[in-house]
């Protein structure tokens, strides 16, 4: 089938036709930015530990009814005693433990760090071991000053090799502390990797520890997987997929929500680490998983799927193939607008592949629930939707479009044209334009000339001529140039025809 031929200029305004792979990923990027971060409260950073559900019953009995002040604290943890030093540094945790106001920057100030990580080191007592790693969990899960106090007193590595503690206690309270470390930042992150501690993460990924346990090493992985300035090291990400992979199984809900969370972070990027997550064969599962009603699953297993389409036409395939396309047309009527969006996102860079993708959109029934979206939903997600009729019309065949027109995609394309946004505003212009291209081809100019004036289309366009942005007026004016001419000149005609019988009535009058 033919497919429609775009001007150069327009084509650089689309996320994909007419460029090279990297020109394609670069407007992509630009294009998606706000979707492409995940917001704070989608997945948590830090965690503080404010509970005793890990608490060693035994250590609790040993400082039953002991409560000191932060002096009492800094003596007891500077002493040489054992005993004193498990009590001072249990009262320290509790103090950092508190729901509201914890005393973070007091204990930092106080210089209790150091202790602390000499305190991990203490394999003959492994309660004291926990308090310290817990200690230095709730101090790690404060502002980036106070991670660092952490770090620079040589924390990471003694957390690392409490990996190997056989006391489980005391190993996930070093899980939990190392992941407060790596969600500071990609340099605190590259830390905790450069210290060898994934393959002792991923030992300990079993089905014999408790959820609770399984939970926080899920994670813990999900930060050594986040940022992209740099992104994770290759070895890095190599090593986690296969085990990412397999708590992909699960049942569990927290473990689901942060391996995708931790999928999200590695397919966001460059062909070749979206190839790494494909390769997997982690997409059948993640389709599946768009489907949950549960939105701390769905949004990051839909966030990466999306990243997953916007990489190679394979790499989109193997999505279609895993059955996107039936969740998509779902997802767009969700009552979330937040999921709207990244659902109209998604079949944005869909749209934005060769015809045969855009034929099975099509086919998937995308299309109404897309233009149901251009009349009603919020202006977010309209943006996105408008992007992919924009992305549909540019790489599509003249059939698509003629589809795309039944579908009813004009009429709110028209209406959006007096929105407060001149980008926005220029895609529609260019959108219509093609369609318009497409008409005169099959010699359908005239009728679709009529149908864009019945809807409002003209008025609106030629009031576009006298925009305040240069793009808009330019755009509207060659649209007029081009194709209204006729329809200018014979509401020109008609008026004035309407003046001279103004003028004889008035004679008659007179």
């Amino acid at each position: 089938m033919p497919t429609l031929d775009a001007p150069e200029e327009r084509l650089r305004k689309f996320k994909y036709r007419g460029k090279d792979a990297s020109m394609r990923r670069q407007q992509r990027m630009a294009v998606s930015l706000e979707l492409r971060k995940a917001k704070k409260d989608e997945q948590a950073l830090k965690r503080r530990n404010i509970t005793n559900v890990s608490s060693d019953p035994a250590s609790e009995q040993l400082t039953k009814g002991v409560s000191l002040n932060l002096q009492e604290i800094i003596n007891g943890v500077n002493a040489s005693d054992p005993d004193l030093c498990f009590q001072a540094t249990q009262a320290a945790r509790k103090m950092l433990s508190r729901e509201r106001n914890p005393p973070l920057k007091l204990i930092v100030e106080a210089g209790l760090i150091p202790r602390l990580v000499e305190f991990l080191k203490s394999s003959l007592h492994p309660c004291l071991q926990f308090e310290a790693a817990w200690a230095l969990t709730n101090i790690a899960s404060g502002t980036s000053e106070q991670t660092q106090a952490v770090v620079e007193s040589g924390a990471i590595q003694p957390l690392v090799e409490l990996l190997s503690s056989p006391h489980m206690t005391v190993c996930e309270q070093a899980v939990w502390a190392l992941g407060n470390i790596a969600g500071d930042g990609p340099e605190f992150r590259d830390l905790v990797i450069s210290s060898n501690a994934i393959p002792h993460l991923l030992a300990l990924v079993s089905s014999a520890i408790p959820i609770t346990f399984l939970r926080n090493i899920t994670w813990t992985l999900s930060n050594l997987c986040r940022n992209k300035s740099p992104y994770p090291c290759k070895k890095a990400v190599k090593q986690m997929l296969p085990v990412l992979f397999h708590l992909l199984q699960h049942e569990d809900g927290e473990v689901l929500s942060d391996t995708c969370w931790a999928l999200s972070y590695l397919s966001d990027g460059c062909n070749e680490r979206i190839g790494q997550v494909v390769d997997t064969g982690v997409l059948p599962r993640l389709v599946q998983l768009m489907t949950s009603s549960e939105l701390n699953i769905l949004t990051p297993s839909l966030r990466t799927v999306g990243n997953i389409v916007t990489g190679t036409d394979h790499q989109t395939q193997v999505a279609i193939d895993a059955g996107i396309l039936n969740v998509l047309p779902q997802l767009l009527m969700h009552p979330r607008s937040s999921i709207q969006k990244e659902a109209a996102w998604a079949l944005s860079n869909v749209a934005a592949g060769p015809c045969q993708h855009i034929q099975q959109l099509i086919a998937c029934g995308t299309l109404p629930p897309l233009v149901a979206l251009l009349k009603n939903g919020d202006f977010k997600v309209q943006k996105e939707a408008v992007w992919t009729v924009a992305n549909f019309t540019t790489g599509g065949t003249i059939d698509q479009l003629i589809q795309l027109v039944h579908s009813g995609v004009l009429e709110p394309l028209v209406n959006l044209l007096t929105i407060q946004d001149p980008k926005i505003v220029t895609i529609i212009l260019d959108v219509i334009s093609l369609i318009l291209k497409a008409a005169e081809k099959l010699s359908e100019k005239e009728n679709m000339c009529l149908l864009i004036e019945e809807i409002g289309g003209v008025d609106k366009i030629e009031a576009l001529q006298l925009h305040e942005n240069p793009q808009v007026a330019l755009t509207a004016l060659n649209i007029i140039e081009n194709h209204f001419c006729e329809v200018r000149d014979c509401r020109a005609g008609r008026k004035r025809e309407s003046d001279r019988d103004t003028e004889s009535e008035a004679g008659s009058r007179l």
